[in-house]
C-alpha cells in the first residue's frame, strides 16, 4: 500500500514538473523607446534614445471638466488615443472598437482609457461631454481630454509618438493638418510604451484586450 501511495505521488510530481518546464511561457511585452521607432515618427531629439523613455507630464481637462494630470494615472495601466469629435472616417471605427476595450475593462481601477482631442477649438469640454455619453463612457476610467493644441501636440509628438515632426510644425489654420493616427498606444504602471494597435483592426484589438490584462498582472 505504501508503495503504492509512494508511486502515486512520485508520478504527479513528475507530471506536474513537465507541465511546468515544457509549458509555453508567454514572452512579456517589449519595452518600446524612440530608437524601436520609425525615425519620422519621434522627435528629432529624441530619435536615438534606447532606453529609459517614459510618458511626459500633462494636464488637460476631461469632459467633467476635472483636471487630468500624470498623478491621475499614476500606477495604473492605460491606452491613449487621438482623435477628434467631428472626424466621420476612421474616428468613429476606432472608438466602436475602444468601446470594446472599455467595456471589458471599465471597472478596473487599475486601467484607464485616455482620448486627447486633436481639435481643441471644437472639442470644448461641453463637446467631449456629449460624445462621451454617446459612447457610453460612464464612471473615471474614460477621460476625454481636451486643452491647448500646442500642448495636446507636443505630447504626441515627444511622448506618445504618433505625429511626425512635420505635421505639427504644419499644424495652424488649415483644417486638414490634423493627427489622423489609427494607433492606440498601450502604456504600463511605470509610463512606458509597451505597444501600437491599430485602433480599425477587432483582431488587433483582441490583442490590445489580452495585453492589457498582462500588463495589470505584470
Amino acid at each position: 500500500m505504501k508503495k503504492t501511495v509512494f508511486l502515486i505521488i512520485f508520478i504527479s510530481i513528475g507530471v506536474a514538473a513537465n507541465y511546468f518546464f515544457n509549458t509555453p511561457k508567454e514572452k512579456p511585452l517589449p519595452i518600446l523607446n524612440p530608437v524601436d521607432l520609425e525615425d519620422e515618427m519621434v522627435d528629432s531629439l529624441l530619435v536615438n534614445k534606447g532606453y529609459g523613455h517614459t510618458i511626459g507630464d500633462f494636464s488637460f481637462a476631461n469632459q467633467d471638466g476635472n483636471t487630468i494630470t500624470q498623478e491621475d494615472v499614476k500606477g495604473k495601466v492605460y491606452v491613449a488615443e487621438y482623435f477628434f469629435t467631428t472626424c466621420k472616417s476612421i474616428c468613429p471605427i476606432m472608438n466602436k472598437q475602444m468601446m470594446r476595450v472599455h467595456n471589458a475593462y471599465g471597472d478596473n481601477d487599475d486601467f484607464r482609457i485616455l482620448s486627447f482631442t486633436v481639435d481643441p477649438d471644437v472639442d470644448t469640454v461641453e463637446q467631449m461631454k456629449r460624445y462621451a455619453l454617446e459612447h457610453n463612457a460612464i464612471g473615471n476610467n474614460w477621460h476625454f481630454l481636451t486643452g491647448k493644441k500646442e500642448d495636446l501636440y507636443g505630447l504626441a509628438r515627444t511622448s506618445f509618438f504618433v505625429l511626425k515632426p512635420a505635421e505639427a510644425q504644419n499644424l495652424g489654420d488649415a483644417g486638414s493638418d490634423f493627427i489622423h493616427t489609427n494607433n492606440f498606444v498601450l502604456v504600463d504602471k511605470k509610463r512606458r510604451i509597451r505597444g501600437y494597435y491599430n485602433g480599425t483592426s477587432p483582431e488587433r484589438i483582441d490583442s490590445l484586450i489580452h495585453d492589457i490584462q498582462h500588463l495589470i498582472e505584470e
